[in-house]
């Protein structure tokens, strides 16, 4: 032993401190070398190189083994609830194997029933429909998991209301209408992928992340760079991570030469020419094979009003339990079934409701509509520059004389747009509520899913579960804050399947709620709502988007 160690003994007879002294020595001998390299900004960008990045993670888990955690180690909770979700999601859509379309569903063979069927109904009572569903070839299917939208409708009324669909798992299914008006009512039953063509979207939806090419716009100088970016780490160049280590959100850009990775100011993103579905398998989503009747015979249901009262006495208010369906639409007013509506219009109460409200709009173009429906709407909100380009910049309504601010901010990736938008005003959603006082005069509303609908669901689901996270410290430091819930809108019926069916909404809503359940949010059921108006586009018009803002303003009221 020479006389260093012996020193160094003398000194620090625990292990514990010897270890604490390397580690402390360690540090010190990195920073030496950081501070005497000839180029800094060189130096800490390599540091984002795979390699760097390999012997950074051997360095911490050698001297902090308890302070920082090991992903692949020891899963983290949220890494246990997305896999108990994923297993749940698995057990919902088994596995079908697809051989040929004369073996899966066919609207034309299959068989809808009325059960107990009268010759009037009065209004409030239920109608339920017993559907056997066959192949074409007229086979019974021994199996469920077919995605079916039910609806019921008086056109003349300007009617509509979702049915509710029981899947029994053996090739039956219920559905459920509650009969909400008096009139001439249609009942409407839509085959929109047999289970088969469920199963292909489920398997292909998690198979890979690259059916989306996203592009990084680099500041460099007075010109512009270009880089692939996207949401996993598909290259053995030197890449840019931007990570929040916290909620383990990543994404990634190959790093244009001679340029820094905080360079990056813009992107923009079009559709890939890949496909995990086979051939055979996209004829299942052919158009024509798409949102198929299945009732067609069905002779209008006559409704009478039978003197029924429908009095609902509980306010609409925050946390309560949104039942399916939760309203429907007459005269194209959309009236709650769950809680007493108030009527809102601009020269009254809609001002005294907006007074000296902050009104944090979060999400998609689904909820930057509601900006353009206030602005007109309501004549004393005026528009604020926020600067920034295009229709995906940070837009802004203030009322100074009400102290009304209402803001809408586009969420963070995967943002899926031919446009070139901003990636420097915006940051995740729950790090925007991070960022949030709140108190009783401020409100967050959020919507999430169409831009998630082309990738691995495990994706939405780890966000879903961070913003759940996100409120529930909002609310420790701010429980009378309000936040509200929009889900998905139904949409278009002809684009590419594999990246947009509705199928995916419906899978997300579905976990949306679950994550959701319990905590004390408000949620306006905009799926249920885009059903009964039968809209079938992402941007429902804007007698849709009123009734929207008016179920909003009831919460908040």
């Amino acid at each position: 032993m020479n006389n260093h160690q012996k020193w160094t003994l003398a000194l620090f007879p625990n292990a514990r401190a010897r270890r604490l002294l390397l580690m402390l020595t360690s540090v010190l001998a990195f920073w030496v070398i950081y501070f005497s390299a000839k180029d800094h900004t060189k130096f800490i960008f390599s540091l984002r190189n795979p390699l760097y990045l390999n012997h950074w993670n051997i360095f911490r888990k050698s001297f902090f083994p308890e302070t920082l955690l090991d992903l692949e180690a020891s899963p983290t909770e949220t890494e246990l609830r997305i896999k108990g979700i994923m297993e749940k999601l698995d057990q919902l859509m088994p596995p079908r194997p697809f051989t040929n379309i004369t073996t899966t569903t066919s609207a034309k063979q299959s068989r809808a029933t009325i059960l107990s069927p009268q010759d009037t109904y009065c209004r409030g009572d239920q109608l339920d429909v017993l559907l056997e569903v066959r192949d074409h070839l007229g086979r019974r299917k021994q199996y469920g998991g077919d995605f079916l939208r039910a609806r019921m409708s008086s056109p003349a009324l300007k009617a509509g209301a979702s049915g509710k669909v029981t899947d029994f798992n053996n090739g039956t299914y219920l559905v459920s209408f509650t009969l909400f008006w008096a009139g001439k009512v249609s009942l409407s039953l839509l085959l929109i992928h047999p289970s088969e063509g469920v199963s292909a979207l489920w398997r292909a939806r998690n198979q890979g992340y690259d059916k989306v090419i996203f592009t990084g716009q680099f500041a460099n100088g007075t010109s512009q760079v270009f880089s692939q970016c996207g949401l996993t780490p598909h290259s053995n160049a030197e890449l840019c991570e931007y990570l929040d280590y916290r909620d383990q959100e990543a994404f990634y850009c190959v790093r244009p030469p001679h340029v820094p990775c905080e360079a990056l100011t813009h992107m923009t993103t079009r559709n890939a020419n890949i496909s995990y579905l086979s051939k055979k398998e996209w004829s299942l989503f052919h158009r024509s094979n798409m949102g198929v009747e299945i009732m067609k015979n069905f002779n209008p249901i006559e409704v009478l009003r039978c003197n029924k009262s429908e009095n609902i006495e509980t306010k609409c208010q925050l946390g309560m339990k949104t039942p399916f369906p939760s309203g429907y639409t007459v005269e194209r007013r959309w009236i709650t079934v769950f809680c007493k509506q108030m009527e809102l219009n601009e020269r009254k109460n809609t001002n005294d409701c907006l007074k000296r409200k902050l009104i944090y709009l979060m999400g998609d173009s689904t909820l930057r509509q509601w900006i353009y429906y206030l602005q007109n709407a309501v004549k004393t909100l005026k528009v604020f520059d926020h600067h920034g380009v295009g229709v995906f910049k940070t837009h802004v309504l203030l009322d100074a004389e009400r102290h009304t601010l209402i803001q809408w901010k586009k969420h963070s990736h995967p943002f899926v747009t031919q446009q070139l938008f901003s990636v420097k005003d915006e940051s995740y959603i729950p790090r925007e509520i991070d960022q949030i006082a709140g108190d009783d005069g401020t409100v967050i509303v959020i919507t999430l899913g169409q831009h998630f609908r082309p990738f691995p669901i495990k994706i939405f689901i780890r966000r879903a579960i961070n913003i759940q996270k996100a409120i529930e410290r909002l609310f420790l430091r701010s429980p009378k804050t309000k936040v509200i819930l929009k889900t998905e809108n139904t949409r278009e019926m002809y684009l590419n399947a594999e990246l947009f069916s509705d199928f995916h909404g419906h899978i997300q809503n579905l976990i949306m709620r679950g994550i959701f359940e319990g905590l004390n949010v408000g949620v306006i059921d905009a799926w249920d709502m885009t059903i009964a108006y039968d809209t079938r586009n992402v941007h429902p018009p804007d007698y849709v988007i009123g009734n929207q803002i008016n179920m909003f303003l009831n919460y908040i009221c």
